[in-house]
């Protein structure tokens, strides 16, 4: 998958207007993503805002107050949509917006749409209630709602031509997604118990004895809730690890943003371990500025370099 793509020519006005409207959906509602994405060209900006807009669309339904029957029909129509997209149904005329910004995006990018398929698959399992025994039965669920934004990412990005390794470009970016993810998982936990969500498999709550939930601001009595955190945090560190094998492989700009958005991961992850019993108060952030701090690194080279550097040596 090469970084080079033809030259095409300039989103007409109508097409324009529907990727602006993507960029302002995401600018404001990505608290993190939209600081990795500014760093790119125009042309793979406006891709990522218009599968960021896609996604948001479908985690929206998820997460919305409706019954799960009204909510499946709902997915089952923007799949439809895609459906729509992917058979270059949708023009400039069409009154959707995201879908007009994703079918441009689909024409001038490989983007293997079937991963958001698997974005509404993900969600489905959200709307069914469904529940994880193992870690094996959570990354099924991982790598469809993040895993797959990992490898639709990359069909913007591309990889640089002769990048040692690029056959395996698609796994390190679904593998930085399963990272990202059970980030957010371990930042949402109370969030999630409140709305009768629980994501970390049930082998892991009964090792450290927090089969009780968390549905207060303290663990459950007995519970080794510092254990469980630090242990997942691990987890999380070796799949970052291995993902980051993906950046050697991205141009500069591509790479800065890829390095943007794990970065600001990666620093909310250090802030869960310091204090694992944050994540029952409220929700961990970080500050804006310090947001702004890593993307200016990744733009820089800084971390980009050094990660890449350090995911070569692993695969030699």
């Amino acid at each position: 998958m090469s970084a080079t793509v033809e030259a095409q020519p300039q989103p007409s006005a109508p097409v324009q207007a529907a990727y602006s409207y993507c960029e302002a959906v995401t600018g404001q509602q990505a608290r993190n993503f939209a600081y990795g994405i500014r760093l790119l060209p125009t042309e793979k900006r406006q891709a990522m805002s218009a599968l960021y807009a896609f996604s948001r669309r479908v985690d929206d339904i998820g997460d919305g107050t409706l019954p799960p029957e009204a909510k499946q029909e709902r997915l089952e129509a923007t799949r439809a949509l895609l459906d729509r997209v992917r058979a270059d149904e949708i023009d400039e005329d069409d009154t959707d917006p995201v879908a007009v910004a994703l079918a441009d995006s689909a024409r001038r990018f490989p983007i293997p749409l079937g991963g958001l398929d698997e974005l509404i698959d993900g969600v489905l399992m959200d709307v069914h209630g469904a529940t994880y025994e193992t870690w094996d039965d959570l990354k099924v669920y991982c790598r469809c709602v993040a895993g797959a934004i990992g490898r639709l990412s990359l069909g913007v990005f591309g990889t640089q031509p002769g990048a040692q390794g690029a056959e395996r470009a698609a796994e390190y970016a679904d593998t930085l997604g399963l990272a990202l993810q059970l980030t957010n998982i371990l930042r949402d936990v109370r969030e999630d118990a409140g709305n009768g969500r629980t994501y970390l498999p049930s082998d892991d709550l009964a090792k450290f004895g927090c089969g009780d939930g968390f549905d207060s601001d303290t663990p459950p009595a007995g519970a080794d809730f510092a254990g469980l955190v630090h242990f997942e945090v691990r987890r999380a560190r070796a799949l970052f690890a291995e993902g980051y094998g993906l950046l050697p492989m991205l141009d500069r700009r591509s790479g800065a943003c890829v390095a943007a958005m794990a970065g600001i991961y990666r620093r909310l992850l250090d802030r869960i371990e310091r204090d694992p019993e944050a994540v029952l108060r409220g929700r961990v952030s970080l500050p804006g500025r310090e947001k702004a701090y890593v993307a200016v690194r990744g733009l820089s080279g800084l971390d980009t370099r050094h990660i890449a550097r350090r995911a070569v040596r692993r695969r030699v």
